[in-house]
């Protein structure tokens, strides 16, 4: 399986790397102080999947984690990278989000060695069984949309068991674990391939309890993470629409009152995004929203996730309609970003989350 599809780095046209602009959620965050640096290295690595797996592993041993009390900077991370690479982004969030639920399980992330990925769906035709104590078990079945398996070393993986579906560290370079070659056609996100993953009586650690994986309350925030990559993209989708204003008015193109009126909408609608973000941040570390997927605070993740897709939609809208094609046919960088966030935010689960969503607000489970 191909790995990766190389493309050049965003560079200027005098051949340096672009300047990254982090992105924030508010201006009171302290960010780690190697935080723009690697964002840079970020820039200059865009589709070098190894790269990026590599500054994935060192973003994993120096940000922080969800709930511990700087959870906007680490969505800020997030934003960032996926504000410079909409691919990047997909690369670190399931790396940090392992390590995450790694420490959650009680084990120490910083001996989680090597690069790790999530893989918890669930496909038609496709099951993973685990077998064996609470010592240990054994795997075995097949998991669909393993994204990179082939060049990861470890996996967070959930498995059916007797009680039902559990997590488990597992390790794939073990001789049972097989990577099918995915028919992968997508457009967008070119080189990160989703394929099935076969284990063959391949040993596992179970990580705490079944159903444990959906009940933590990082669940939510992991799905919130997610979230916070698509609203990075489409930052670096509308500050590509602002760029093109403003080299157009530079030669002369004063934007008329369409095109301001598209980027005022884009600002209102990015800035709303920041800010429910900020502020859902902040009731994670003061304790006020903490619950998985069956808990009473998984409406929060599903209001988050729901109005940021909902955003990201609208800016791909406002800005492919407004920029025409010429820029999809001829700028590289431009057309992939597009592509691959439109493809990206497709993981939004759109209106079967809501239908969950009303549910629990017919079960009044909302504010209002």
């Amino acid at each position: 399986m191909k790995a990766a599809v190389q493309r050049p780095p965003q560079v200027d046209p005098g051949g340096q790397a672009v300047p990254v602009t982090p992105v924030r959620l508010s201006s009171g965050n302290p960010q780690p102080p190697e935080a723009v640096a690697l964002l840079t290295a970020v820039a200059t690595a865009a589709g070098d999947v190894p790269a990026l797996l590599e500054l994935a592993k060192e973003a994993g041993s120096t940000w922080p984690q969800p709930g511990g009390g700087s959870t906007q900077v680490l969505w800020e991370l997030l934003a960032s990278v996926s504000a410079i690479d909409v691919a990047a982004g997909r690369i670190f969030e399931p790396h940090l989000d392992a390590l995450a639920i790694l420490a959650q399980a009680g084990h120490d992330p910083a001996l989680a060695e090597g690069a790790w990925g999530v893989y918890a769906a669930e496909g038609p035709g496709l099951r993973l069984e685990a077998s064996g104590g609470t010592s240990g078990a054994v795997l075995s079945g097949s998991k669909p949309w393993c994204s990179l398996a082939p060049v990861l070393d470890h996996a967070v993986i959930t498995a059916h068991t007797d009680g039902g579906r559990r997590a488990f560290a597992v390790d794939l370079h073990h001789a049972g674990v097989t990577f099918g070659e995915p028919p992968w056609v997508a457009r967008g996100l070119r080189e990160i391939p989703s394929g099935t993953v076969h284990f063959d009586d391949v040993p596992a650690e179970p990580l705490a309890g079944v159903d444990w994986y959906f009940s933590r309350p990082g669940f939510a925030w992991g799905g919130i993470g997610v979230a916070a990559c698509w609203l990075g993209g489409a930052i670096g989708v509308g500050r590509d629409y602002r760029n093109s204003l403003q080299e157009g008015a530079a030669s002369g193109r004063e934007p008329d009152q369409v095109a301001l009126a598209a980027l005022g909408e884009i600002d209102r609608t990015l800035s709303a995004g920041l800010q429910y973000l900020a502020r859902t941040a902040e009731a994670i570390d003061a304790g006020r929203t903490a619950a998985g997927e069956r808990g009473p605070g998984w409406s929060d993740a599903l209001r988050v996730r729901g109005t940021v897709a909902a955003a990201v939609e609208r800016v791909l809208h406002l800005v492919g309609s407004n920029r025409g094609p010429a820029p999809l046919a001829f700028d590289e960088t431009y057309a992939k970003r597009m592509a691959d966030l439109a493809l990206y935010v497709r993981q939004h689960h759109a209106m079967r989350d809501d239908a969950q969503l009303g549910r629990l607000t017919l079960d009044g489970g909302s504010a209002w």
